[in-house]
């Protein structure tokens, strides 16, 4: 979903650069600001006491995220990474809230993509449950495919094996394995 940027700035947001693996906050953190990303890409993620990452969702030019906490007065629940060298844009809770009494189209949008992404966690969770890492893997690419309009068999997938694994709560070496074995 996105807030269109000048109205952004008029009502007080700031742009920040962040360098490629630098957090944009952590997990734990109080919500207090909308974020949207400019340019580049921002991966929001959970690690375990190992230092397993399990990555909860990519955000590219247009996608605000660290939105749902705001709403219901939490921290927020994972961390924000950026994931390329990117530019996101930062408004204050307060400011969101105003925005939000005076657009109630902005308001339409964003509870659709709240929809959107509430049905693609029960989806996943769905799949990661599965203990068969090739299901686990088959449905995260068919879900990439969906999302981006892909109708053919064969697609050019933009993610590395490691980010692969962190969506589908594998081992990397389980990912490299199964996919060598299997047609996707």
């Amino acid at each position: 979903m996105q807030i269109e940027t000048d109205l952004l700035i008029t009502w007080g947001a700031v742009a920040k650069k962040y360098n490629k693996n630098e957090f944009i906050f952590y997990e734990g953190e109080p919500a207090r600001f909308y974020y949207q990303v400019l340019e580049g890409k921002v991966r929001m993620c959970n690690y375990n006491d190992e230092g397993k990452e399990f990555a909860q969702g990519v955000f590219i030019a247009g996608d605000g995220f660290g939105e749902p906490p705001l709403f219901v007065h939490e921290r927020y629940p994972a961390c924000a990474v950026a994931d390329s060298n990117c530019t996101v844009i930062k408004l204050s809770k307060e400011s969101l809230m105003k925005i939000l009494d005076e657009y109630p189209d902005i308001v339409k949008k964003m509870v659709f993509a709240f929809a959107k992404r509430i049905f693609d966690k029960a989806t996943t969770a769905r799949h990661v449950i599965s203990q068969n890492p090739e299901h686990r893997i088959k449905a995260f690419l068919d879900r990439y495919k969906i999302d981006n309009g892909f109708k053919n068999d064969k697609t050019m997938i933009p993610f590395t094996r490691q980010e692969i694994a962190n969506f589908t709560g594998l081992r990397v070496e389980t990912v490299i394995r199964t996919t060598k074995k299997c047609v996707i």
